[in-house]
């Protein structure tokens, strides 16, 4: 599974967490399988979260023309 990787891309927590979700959806998976698939799906999940948590809070700095930081507003969709 994570082969206890120490560092994440969010591309890739995101593709392993999908293949995790899909043996998951298949089913007939083993009962300890499931629960070491479900820890390891909420590591990745949390790998995930926390890394667009952190490219929120660049984004809302982002530099002008003349070099200077302005603030920048995510705004979300109603």
């Amino acid at each position: 599974m994570s082969d206890q990787k120490t560092e994440w891309s969010f591309e890739e927590a995101l593709q392993q967490l999908e293949e995790i979700v899909e043996k998951m959806e298949e089913g007939e998976v083993p009962l300890e399988k499931a629960m070491e698939y479900y820890a390891e799906g909420s590591k990745l999940s949390k790998i995930c979260h926390d890394k667009l948590v952190n490219a929120e809070k660049q984004m809302k700095e982002i530099l002008n023309e003349d070099q200077e930081r302005v603030g920048f507003e995510i705004q979300e969709e109603k």
